[in-house]
């Protein structure tokens, strides 16, 4: 598998060695795009914008790295805003209500119109569409995906004696394994709890039986009793189990954090697995996370969004592009890159994903966890609705707060903001 483009010379290489040097694009693209698990992510990124040019010498793709799903997409929206030219950018999958709402994206049912065009539309996993299809039409494309996984550390497992095959499949086991495993400096377990805690949040409150948000964006269940039961979870974990440090745990630090053995377990993005498995001193392992009253994980990570004021031009381009990144063999090479998933059922049948899956099961794990996926959480204002959610979630972990008592609050304020929705 080529990860990294050979192809993709820059100007000044070519001419240097006497190759010819096309003349200028016809069509120029600004792509805005994120990376939110750190890692060279975006030399990846950079091989397949390479290798779709020397295919497509007539588009110019400027594939600018914006920070975080939160910095791109305030990146993304301030070019817009201030007249500098983009017409397609990777943001957070969660974003499409917002971005609906201003009238800044168009959905791909306009540009996609031929059968090869439908027929690419329906080749992503369905649990993936989830959060860009809306009102029957689509208006987010898969690229940059993930469920969240458990990672767990096999040599402490040995070391604690409990089977390395076996992680915990259910809150009650995590909880016990946990207890065995957190000696010394080492923690049982840790949850991230800063950066995306609505997300982590969201997996448990699943496995609890209950959902956060309803599937129109205009509703939220912060003060459920199940809900305020599962945030009273997450606390016990440290509080009375002792498996988890108390307060916040750090979502940037974490991974560094587990390949250190301060912890046995980690729950983190699929899109951390390539730097794990790289990084890695020890034997490790990836499973699906564990259930209460039911599997199962919210999908997460980003979308190729196509915003309105573009030219028929450059809408044209940039659907090539995006079929391009999306094609089974781009796919299957971003995912071995990076440990996201392959975002089509095709992208797992290529001989490249088939060899590297075979040779390394994890890489399987968040893919199989879509059965029991759902979308993330995504309403009308969404950032401003997480924003109060994540606050309650930090507040009844730091101690702050009760817990329905912080959830209640952070209900109060997502009412306000979407009444005017409804």
């Amino acid at each position: 598998m080529k990860l990294f483009s050979t192809t993709g010379l820059g100007l000044a290489t070519a001419m240097a060695v006497g190759l010819a040097v096309p003349a200028s694009a016809e069509t120029e693209l600004t792509m805005y795009y994120p990376i939110a698990v750190g890692g060279a992510l975006t030399e990846v990124v950079d091989s397949i914008v390479a290798d779709f040019e020397a295919a497509n010498p007539d588009i110019k793709v400027n594939a600018i790295y914006s920070g975080n799903y939160d910095d791109t997409r305030v990146r993304a929206l301030s070019a817009l805003a201030s007249g500098e030219p983009a017409q397609l950018a990777v943001m957070f999958s969660i974003d499409a209500y917002d971005l609906i709402e201003q009238e800044l994206v168009i959905p791909f049912e306009e540009v996609a119109t031929t059968d090869a065009d439908k027929e690419w539309l329906d080749g992503f996993y369905p649990a993936l569409m989830a959060n860009g299809k809306i009102e029957g039409q689509t208006w987010g494309i898969p690229f940059q995906r993930s469920t969240i996984v458990a990672y767990y550390n096999k040599d402490l497992f040995r070391a604690a004696g409990l089977d390395p095959e076996a992680p915990p499949t259910t809150w009650d086991e995590m909880i016990s394994m946990g207890k065995t495993l957190t000696q010394g400096d080492t923690y049982g377990l840790m949850i991230p709890s800063t950066g995306y805690p609505y997300w982590m949040f969201q997996a448990l409150a699943i496995q609890n039986g209950k959902e956060v948000m309803s599937n129109d964006g205009l509703t939220t269940y912060f003060d459920d009793p199940t809900v305020v039961e599962t945030l009273e979870f997450w606390k016990s974990l440290s509080a009375e189990h002792g498996i988890m440090p108390t307060g916040t745990v750090e979502w940037g630090t974490l991974r560094q954090a587990f390949l250190e053995g301060q912890t046995a377990m980690m729950w983190h993005s699929t899109g951390n697995l390539t730097a794990v498995k790289k990084g890695a001193s020890f034997d490790f392992g990836v499973a699906e996370l564990p259930a209460n009253v039911r599997k199962g994980s919210p999908t997460g990570g980003g979308n190729f969004y196509l915003f309105k004021d573009t030219t028929d031009e450059e809408r044209a381009a940039a659907l090539k592009l995006m079929q391009f990144m999306t094609s089974p063999e781009q796919a299957a090479a971003w995912s071995i890159g990076t440990g996201y998933m392959g975002v089509s059922s095709a992208a797992y049948e290529t001989d490249a994903l088939k060899a590297y899956t075979a040779e390394f099961p994890p890489a399987l794990v968040a893919r199989n966890q879509l059965e029991n996926a759902v979308a993330e959480f995504s309403t009308f204002e969404t950032a401003r609705v997480r924003d109060g959610l994540n606050n309650a979630i930090q507040s009844a972990l730091t101690g702050a707060k009760e817990p329905a008592e912080a959830l209640a609050e952070a209900q109060a304020a997502a009412v306000r903001l979407l009444k005017d929705y409804q």
